[in-house]
């Protein structure tokens, strides 16, 4: 079972690996570095604005790979794999009230892997979002501006437990989620400062029957993870701001319960920790946009080794 158990661990572990944090930090770093003075920093009710977030994530790693059944090492191999992920996300939000805002998210994947056992393109839908963010106080001017959020994912993206081991590549994080933060901000000219946390529980990924060697997995239960993250945005001029923000995740281990046929077993994966430094630039377009670019450099081996990122948000 302890090789069955490295095989379903190792298949997983890309998409248990999500970051659920990125997200809202993102979101904040936006609202931060577009927010004026008003009495709430979400858009006004009423309002829609259409967000356009085009991503670039590259990840690159030396996979072990041998067999301890004999009780010695055998089959020893060393794989190089590489995945290169573009996201072009589209998300609309709407005004419920001054200080509530709705949000829908379609993001759509192009994501290329090479390896040994795959070479291959997968265009796709990624997983679809629906969310809220609702702040309870005014925002003023030297004081600290709350929002909480909260969100639903749906798996509506290429799952990775049901594509064909070695020949099919995930979009998705194949599970249903659910989650929740708070974030803060206080400007301080010409200086903002943020941070954010949040929890995300996901629901079971039940009656699977994805092949891994000679072992069927056929449930997933994710573990709850929990993510935090600050920074800062200095403003240059009135139309160029830099940023700096670091974002970790941190993922409980996850169940896995698979079977031979004959016996069922059922496995722990290790906890993980994604860590992000992000670099950030914003130039204001006009009163109402400003056009976001970030570069994120991965911390942990976990983590993405890289990212760019650019935004564009639209009001109207």
């Amino acid at each position: 079972t302890t090789d069955a158990a490295k095989t379903v661990d190792a298949a997983a572990r890309e998409a248990l690996a999500k970051k659920e944090g990125d997200g809202d930090q993102a979101s904040l770093l936006k609202q931060t570095l577009t927010s004026v003075d008003k009495d709430y920093t979400l858009i006004k009710k009423g309002a829609f604005q259409l967000i356009y977030d085009l991503n670039y994530a590259y990840i690159g790693q030396d996979k072990i790979n041998t067999d301890l059944a004999s009780g010695s090492a055998t089959l020893f191999n060393i794989e190089n794999v590489n995945s290169h992920t573009l996201t072009n996300t589209f998300s609309l939000d709407y005004g419920l009230l001054n200080n509530l805002t709705g949000n829908f998210t379609l993001p759509i994947v192009s994501k290329y892997t090479q390896s040994q056992v795959l070479d291959g393109t997968s265009n796709s839908f990624g997983d679809m979002s629906f969310g809220a963010r609702f702040q309870p106080f005014e925002a003023k001017r030297d004081s600290i501006s709350i929002t909480a959020n909260a969100g639903l994912r749906l798996p509506t993206g290429t799952s990775p437990f049901k594509v064909v081991a070695g020949s099919g590549i995930a979009t998705g994080s194949g599970v249903t989620a659910f989650s929740g933060g708070v974030n803060v901000n206080k400007i301080v000219d010409p200086v903002a400062i943020f941070g954010s946390f949040n929890l995300t529980y996901s629901r079971p990924a039940s009656k699977l029957s994805q092949v891994m060697g000679s072992k069927i997995l056929t449930e997933v239960r994710p573990g709850l993870t929990f993510g935090f993250g600050a920074g800062f945005a200095y403003a240059l001029s009135y139309a160029i701001t830099t940023s700096v923000s670091f974002q970790e995740s941190i993922a409980a281990g996850s169940k896995l319960r698979f079977t031979d046929g004959i016996n069922t077993y059922a496995v722990r994966t290790t906890p993980q920790t994604s860590g992000v430094l992000s670099l950030g630039l914003g130039y204001r377009l006009s009163p109402k946009t400003t056009l976001n670019t970030s570069v994120g450099i991965g911390l942990t081996a976990n983590s993405p080794n890289f990212t760019l990122d650019m935004t564009l948000p639209l009001s109207f």
